[in-house]
């Protein structure tokens, strides 16, 4: 695997990435790295180990103790691959904006129009489903069920 997979393979992992974070303020040892979190010791040192592949992380030795130490050069090399794309993403952001707020502008300078809804308006026909054969029969036929007729005509 090449170190750019490598680094962000290692990336992939939020507990990972919350390690970095961890170390981004300092050197720590692995007790150290352990504590935030619900997780054996041998847990913790398989992600460091994972970290240390990629060249995220290294240790030293100061006595009977390992501090850990972020490594930035791999990080760099994954933002030095990921610099075109920003720069793409950020001049299609800006020209959103600029579209955005010419349609604000546009918006502001037009009366308000009335607006229709959004979906058709049910009549109590529409509401109500015939029921049964003879609704289906009638339906078909094009005959509709009488109603009462005044009387007088």
């Amino acid at each position: 695997m090449d170190a750019l997979s490598a680094t962000f393979a290692a990336l992939a992992d939020p507990t990972r990435r919350a390690i970095l974070a961890q170390l981004a303020k300092g050197e720590a040892t692995v007790n150290e790295l352990a504590a935030p979190y619900a997780m054996s010791l041998p847990s913790v040192s398989r992600h460091l180990k994972v970290l240390e592949k990629a060249g995220l992380v290294s240790k030293s030795r100061a006595a009977q103790w390992r501090p850990c130490r972020l490594e930035v050069a791999p990080l760099q090399s994954a933002d030095e691959w990921l610099t075109p794309y920003r720069v793409f993403f950020e001049s299609r952001f800006d020209r959103l904006e600029e579209h955005l707020k010419t349609m604000v502008a546009e918006r502001e300078d037009r009366p308000p129009q009335p607006t229709e809804p959004s979906h058709p308006v049910e009549t109590s026909a529409a509401k109500t489903p015939a029921k049964g054969r003879a609704a289906k029969g009638r339906a078909a036929k094009g005959n509709t069920p009488r109603t009462p007729q005044a009387k007088g005509r």
